[in-house]
């Protein structure tokens, strides 16, 4: 099946099977690697890219739906030399460890802010409870969001 959509505002066209998964269509199509493969099931957030605005488990989104989409990944979240500011709040925070959930988690904190630009801790914990850290880095999470949301904020 052909898909016409656009990924970090770049038109793609893939030709890929329809039931094919968003995460394997921009992993191993694309070569945008940093969406990470957690779980397969939804339930790490580890693969959280937005699809038309909206934070999705990019694992279980199927390429048949993508067509005419906006997809944006972590790449396409800022840049080395323009950091976003949840990026940067992530830095300064120094929020991870391993690394291996960060581009989800940001994703995930991204779309928070968008929709709720000043979340309370109980609302940043709600928005955060599907994007799981094996490292238990939560309270750096937490204040790496006031922090971001500081930035956009001023």
């Amino acid at each position: 099946m052909k898909i016409d959509f656009t990924v970090n505002g770049q038109a793609q066209s893939v030709d890929v099977a329809a039931e094919m998964p968003l995460l394997w269509v921009l992993r191993d199509r694309l070569g945008l690697t940093g969406t990470k493969y957690g779980c397969g099931i939804a339930q790490c957030g580890a693969c959280t890219v937005h699809l038309d605005g909206q934070a999705v488990r990019s694992c279980q989104v199927q390429a048949q739906e993508l067509q005419g989409a906006e997809v944006q990944t972590i790449e396409g979240l800022g840049t080395p030399a323009t950091l976003h500011a949840v990026q940067a709040a992530w830095v300064e925070q120094q929020v991870a460890q391993c690394g291996y959930c960060q581009s989800g988690q940001i994703m995930q904190a991204a779309a928070l802010l968008q929709t709720n630009p000043a979340p309370s801790d109980s609302e940043i914990d709600a928005a955060m409870s599907g994007n799981l850290c094996r490292c238990g880095t939560y309270p750096r999470i937490r204040a790496a969001v006031h922090a971001a949301a500081q930035k956009l904020e001023g």
